[in-house]
């Protein structure tokens, strides 16, 4: 097929068979195991990359429904050499036991933040169209796609919230 799709700040050509999912693509084509498969069935988050700012669970779409796209990996987020802010958060906060669920976490840690510090409410949210201001259900709501089976919930709402504070998100 024509076109390709950018990863992490790479161009890749879209995948011949148009019927590979986008998980699959990632961590088969490209060698990005850090997307995991969990249930296959968009319902755990493990799978869970950013499209155009935007997260998303890789195993329910296609890669050549990505053509032209911008797709960040948890590879594309940090290193274990340079890890970003929230993986390190991740790490002093003890978020993660197994670690199965952690890439996804961590991406859709990182896009809540962009939504939040875009004005985006959510179903937490006391005010649709005032400043959101961070707090534990309003991470949980948000989080909730993502399920953590080692129960590392209360840690992994700490790591985000102090990143989040530290990126200067107003706490309650």
């Amino acid at each position: 097929m024509d076109g390709s799709i950018d990863v992490n700040g790479t161009a890749h050509p879209v995948p011949d068979d148009p019927r590979v999912s986008l998980l699959d693509y990632l961590r088969h084509d490209l060698g990005l195991t850090g997307t995991k498969k969990g249930c296959d069935h968009g319902q755990c988050g493990a799978c869970t990359v950013i499209v155009n700012g935007q997260r998303i669970n890789s195993c329910l779409t296609l890669a050549v429904m990505h053509t032209g796209d911008s797709v960040t990996t948890i590879e594309g987020i940090g290193t274990p050499d340079q890890p970003s802010d929230l993986q390190r958060a991740f790490m002093a906060h003890d978020g993660f036991q197994c670690g199965y669920c952690t890439p996804g976490q961590i991406c859709s840690a990182q896009a809540m933040l962009d939504e939040i510090a875009q004005g985006w409410p959510s179903d937490a949210s006391p005010d649709l169209t005032g400043t959101i201001k961070i707090s534990d259900e309003e991470i949980r709501e948000r989080m909730s796609g993502n399920l953590c089976r080692c129960g590392a919930y209360a840690n992994i709402v700490a790591a985000i919230r102090a990143v989040a504070e530290e990126r200067g998100h107003e706490a309650v």
